[in-house]
Formats: structure tokens, C-alpha cells, sequence
């Protein structure tokens, strides 16, 4: 068996079993799981044990400049902050800021075992309407969840700047669309102007998870409608959190649709809540104002157009070895329609 690249086990067992204080760590082995642009993942195991006892290793990519490994700080500390919370995260077992043990920071928890959906439900799982309803239930009632946590009682007051969130997001947005523009697209441009021009008046700050959706979240493999941990929190900070509804309608196409945003079609099946349903329910769960969400969507989509627009640039320059990106620049336009229509008739 190889050597996973950036958690060899020789090194992580030894170390584990000092840290966890448990020597059946001192030997292990480390499967990557999760590899690409983000954060890498491994399931770490003891060496003849059972695959309950494993345990989930996080660290940045390898190569990566250490401004990106800070990264691992941040998540561990959200992801620790929220356990007492009614927010399903995994348990936090060790941070590592000592680069000279792995090349870079790392953190370990548990592992959660649960059903990860990307682009199809598995067979046999939530082949009823009722429980894909409860699916999509869940995972408005754990977003409304999220956003009622109060950061101060949680020690998260200062995990971000909330003051000028939203327009701090279009510039940045709009400066990652200049620096990796295909070519020239006036509606991008225009978009971008209008977003910046109209952004909405934040009505509470909050935890923001900032890729909010159903393939960064593990279902309960008995109870289809029971999130049992949402996962990846690279991205999270305070601020909007409307910016996170908007995010996760762009990923929640309807039956009959062919978005080009989307990266699933699961949330199209019979039974599960439209994206009218999914924003009235989490109204009611908050408490918020929905009167501008087509704004946060249009945003959203504007934000989807600059990262595939800079996927484009990557693949273009040869930084995407391996990776298929045919097709990418023909989603860019359709993405900027949706925008400039929430914006144009308030669809969401």
C-alpha cells in the first residue's frame, strides 16, 4: 500500500498515540478520501482495528503557502466552538500548528459515519417522496440553526468582520472576475456594477458557513431527514446569513430545470421542497426579512460565474493538469442570466 502524499503513517501514528494518549495509535493506517483544490482529507485508522475507531485528519493541500494553512486554525476553532451548539458538527480531537511534524497545520476529529450525496441518492435511500421532503427539511432547519447561534456565547466573537460583509464580497468577487476574465462578457461586468450599487442593509450578523449545501453535509443512513454532520468550514467567517440561503438556492434545482449552476440534480426528485417552500421555511425558522433575498441570489450566481471564470483561467495556463474542464466557459453566460434575472424579477 502506498504512502498517502502529505500523512504518512509513520509519522502520524507515533504522533497520535502521544497526543491521544492512547498507544493502539501507534500504528495506523492513513487512506486519503477527499483530494483536489481543498483541504485534503484522511481516514486514519488504527492498525487491526475496527473502522469505527477511525479517525478524520484534515490538512491543506500539499505545496500549498502557509496562508492558506491557517485555514486549519480556523476550521477546528468554528467546528469546536459549534459542538454544544444544535448545529451536528464532528468532535474535535487535536489541532496541530506545528508545521514541522506534517509540512503544515492539521487537525483531527471523529469520523462521522453518514450518507454523502453529490450528484444521486444512493439505492434504496429515500426512495419515498416523504423522507427527500425531510431531507430537504433538515437541511433548511439546520442552516436556521446555524444562523441562530449567537457567536459572542459561543467564543466566535471575533472570527470575522461582519460591518460591510456583503459589499466586502462583491468586491472581492468582482476583483477575482477582472483578474481572470476569458474574455470579454459586458454582462458579467454589468452585473457586478448593479450588485455593488444595491446591497441590501444586513439585518442581523451571524455565522456564516459559506458553502452551504447538500453534498457538504452527511445524512443519517436510518433517518434520511437527520443531518449528522455538516462538513467543510473552510470558508466560514461572520457575517450575512442570508448570504448563505442565496448560496445553497443557486445548488437546489427544481423539476423540469437544467441550471447551469448546479452540480446535482438531487434536490429535482419527487418530494423534495422547492426553493419558494425552502426560503419560506427558513423565514419561519428565523425570523428574517425576506424581501431582498433575490439580491443575495443574483450575487450568488455572480460569485459561481468568477470561480468557474477563474477555473477557466487555470485550466487555460495549464494549472489544471488531469482535471476535465471542457465546457466550463459555456456556463459562465447562463449564470450571469439567472443573476441578472433575480435581480431584473426577483426569481430566486
Amino acid at each position: 500500500m502506498s504512502t498517502p502524499v502529505g500523512a504518512d503513517p509513520t509519522v502520524v501514528g507515533p504522533y497520535l498515540a502521544s497526543v491521544l494518549g492512547d498507544d493502539r495509535w501507534r500504528s495506523v493506517t492513513v487512506e486519503m478520501v477527499a483530494a483536489g483544490m481543498s483541504n485534503l482529507t484522511y481516514v486514519v485508522t488504527p492498525a487491526g482495528g475496527p473502522a469505527e475507531d477511525a479517525v478524520i485528519l484534515r490538512r491543506p493541500p500539499t505545496g500549498a503557502v502557509l496562508a492558506t494553512a491557517h485555514d486549519m486554525a480556523r476550521e477546528h476553532r468554528v467546528i469546536s466552538a459549534l459542538v454544544p451548539t444544535p448545529v451536528p458538527v464532528p468532535r474535535t480531537l487535536h489541532l496541530c500548528e506545528d508545521t514541522a511534524v506534517l509540512g503544515a497545520p492539521f487537525y483531527v476529529m471523529e469520523r462521522v459515519v453518514g450518507v454523502h450525496v453529490v450528484s444521486e441518492l444512493p439505492p434504496g435511500y429515500a426512495d419515498e417522496p416523504a423522507q427527500r421532503r425531510a431531507i430537504g427539511e433538515g437541511l433548511v432547519d439546520v442552516l436556521a440553526d446555524l444562523h441562530a447561534v449567537d457567536p459572542q456565547e459561543v467564543g466566535l466573537g471575533d472570527f470575522g468582520r461582519p460591518e460591510g460583509f456583503m459589499a466586502r464580497q462583491v468586491r472581492r468577487w468582482t476583483k477575482q472576475w477582472d483578474a481572470t476574465r476569458d474574455r470579454d462578457r459586458p454582462g458579467m461586468d454589468a452585473l457586478a456594477a448593479r450588485l455593488a450599487e444595491t446591497v441590501p442593509q444586513t439585518q442581523r450578523d451571524g455565522i456564516v458557513h459559506g458553502d452551504y449545501r447538500l453534498d457538504n453535509c452527511l445524512l443519517d443512513p436510518g433517518v434520511p431527514g437527520r443531518i449528522r454532520a455538516v462538513l467543510d468550514w473552510e470558508m466560514s467567517t461572520l457575517g450575512d446569513p442570508l448570504a448563505d440561503l442565496g448560496l445553497m438556492l443557486v445548488y437546489w434545482p427544481e423539476a423540469g430545470e437544467d441550471l447551469p449552476a448546479t452540480q446535482s440534480s438531487v434536490t429535482a426528485l419527487p418530494g423534495f421542497p422547492d426553493r419558494a417552500a425552502v426560503a419560506e421555511r427558513y423565514a419561519r425558522r428565523t425570523g428574517l426579512d425576506l424581501a431582498e433575498l433575490s439580491w443575495y441570489v443574483g450575487f450568488a450566481y455572480f460569485k459561481f460565474a468568477a470561480i468557474v471564470a477563474g477555473i477557466v483561467a487555470r485550466s487555460a495556463a495549464g494549472a489544471m493538469a488531469g482535471k476535465d474542464t471542457s465546457g466550463y466557459a459555456d456556463r459562465i453566460d447562463p449564470c450571469v442570466e439567472r443573476g441578472r434575472a433575480a435581480l431584473d424579477d426577483g426569481a430566486i
